[in-house]
């Protein structure tokens, strides 16, 4: 009887991990571009609703799974995909953790706001270390050549490039994957946590 239990939360765990993996997978596809070469993206909405509903390991495997399944139409050799997971996880896992402590609307509110936070970090961490690097050898350019492509009036180097659109660049994305997901979790929650049978 426990075996049998135990089976039907799995296969409804990994049913709902596997549509919201596909929806997160859609929404990657389509991208507004915002500023410089940032675009913003809603891929991360179904990660957050299925981190809410299920747990903090279930929405890592959907990111993980989005990401995977980026890597099939990535232009840029997997790098893109791994920042967006690292990026994903910052915002994710911290509002998950926050609100299994204490499933209440206040405590999703503050663990998204922690978890924006996080991602405002880890997206000019990211940039810095795995981004710029990366297209500045692929492109064969230097952070000129760069600063030239984003063209932004005023950021004229690394750090500012970094910080004045980088940073406010995923602060924005992190407000807008939040506010979203606030306003639909509770409509979707029937769905989110229903039982396959």
């Amino acid at each position: 009887m426990v075996s049998t239990t135990k089976t039907r939360f799995s296969v409804g765990v990994m049913t709902r991990v596997a549509i919201l993996a596909a929806a997160a997978s859609i929404l990657f596809l389509i991208q507004i571009p915002i500023v410089a070469f940032y675009k913003l993206d809603l891929s991360n909405i179904p990660v957050l609703l299925g981190a809410f509903s299920m747990g903090p390991v279930p929405g890592m495997m959907i990111l993980a799974l989005k990401s995977l399944i980026g890597l099939l139409s990535s232009s840029s050799a997997g790098i893109g995909e791994l920042a967006d997971f690292i990026m994903g996880t910052a915002l994710v896992l911290p509002a998950a953790l926050i609100y299994q402590q204490n499933k209440t609307r206040k405590s999703a509110i503050i663990g998204m706001a922690i978890g924006t936070l996080c991602m405002v970090v880890a997206g000019v961490l990211a940039n810095k270390y795995i981004m710029l690097p990366f297209y500045m050898g692929a492109f064969h350019m230097d952070m000129d050549g760069i600063l030239r492509f984003a063209n932004v009036a005023g950021v004229d180097s690394e750090w500012k490039l970094l910080l004045m659109i980088t940073g406010p660049f995923n602060l924005l994305k992190g407000v807008v994957l939040s506010v979203v997901a606030g306003l639909i979790y509770k409509p979707l929650s029937p769905i989110l946590h229903a039982k396959v049978r």
